[in-house]
């Protein structure tokens, strides 16, 4: 699907036979994650299952599409999940739909959601979020702890592998040099993401792309989950506060559950024990 001129990402939907009566989500996935990710599996699995359309969004360069962007994908790019529902809707002929994100994703589709507040389209009925990363420079910050020194590592491994792809898709257009001496996400962000993306640095892009400046204007049901154990994800007071303060906000934190790993034991009758992905799913069906 192209969500700017230019600029497709690769989506998986998985139609029931009546799609245009079926329920539709549209689930996106966190920071170097894809639509292969467990959860998004998970999803679909689940949302199939009750008998909803999924569609399984890509954000931009992944799942096998750094040729199909010059530019990186980030997290204020609310308006690619914008593009595919616009598509699902006059494309693919779909009715209703739901927006489900995780991570990076979950900041995404709140902050898509605030930006539609009331003015939404009719089509669009609730959204969801599994431990979403609302409030971007606290939560890069955390990374840097020493006990998450780990999950810091991975993720800048994988930026830096994605960025030395995307120099050999698009000679001339990413400076690799720009990559010494990073060594810490924010780093990364005030080098390479707000550089080619058009912020004045980390701190500009952790500004305007965060969900937590307009998660209060969310005008649809909405379900937010969030682990009090994630290891890196942070939630302000202040952001907390606004959550609260939205009747139209459900909000779950639990004791455990880590970064999007709400796992359980499965039963052997169709539970996975995957209990976000399946509590994501029963809240579209209730409000289908």
């Amino acid at each position: 699907m192209e969500v700017a001129p230019g600029i497709k990402v690769r989506c998986w939907c998985h139609w029931q036979v009546d799609r245009a009566s079926a329920m539709t989500v549209i689930a996106v996935h966190g920071l170097e994650g894809s639509t292969g990710s467990q959860y998004m599996l998970g999803v679909a699995r689940n949302g199939l299952a009750a008998g909803m359309n999924v569609i399984l969004m890509n954000q931009r360069n992944c799942g096998g599409m750094d040729h199909c962007a010059p530019t990186l994908y980030n997290s204020s790019l609310s308006g690619d999940v914008a593009a595919v529902a616009r598509h699902a809707m006059e494309q693919d002929g779909i009715s209703r739909f739901a927006l489900l994100g995780f991570s990076m994703g979950g900041n995404l589709v709140l902050k898509l959601a605030g930006e539609w507040g009331s003015a939404g389209p009719a089509e669009f009925k609730c959204v969801a979020a599994v431990c979403p990363a609302m409030d971007l420079a606290a939560s890069a910050d955390a990374l840097h702890e020493r006990a998450n020194r780990i999950y810091e590592y991975y993720f800048l491994m994988q930026l830096f592998r994605r960025m030395r792809a995307k120099a050999r898709h698009f000679p001339g257009a990413f400076d690799l040099s720009r990559m010494r001496g990073v060594k810490t996400l924010r780093q990364f962000d005030d080098r390479i993401t707000a550089y080619y993306c058009g912020f004045e640095g980390a701190d500009d892009y952790y500004a305007r792309a965060a969900a937590a400046n307009v998660v209060d204007r969310i005008a649809v049901p909405a379900l937010i989950i969030h682990a009090a154990n994630d290891p890196f994800i942070r939630m302000r007071d202040e952001t907390r506060g606004k959550i609260l303060a939205n009747p139209n906000i459900t909000y779950i934190e639990t004791e455990d559950g880590g970064h999007c790993a709400f796992v359980g034991v499965a039963d052997g009758n169709g539970d996975d024990g995957r209990w976000a992905e399946r509590e994501v799913v029963e809240f579209v069906r209730g409000h289908s």
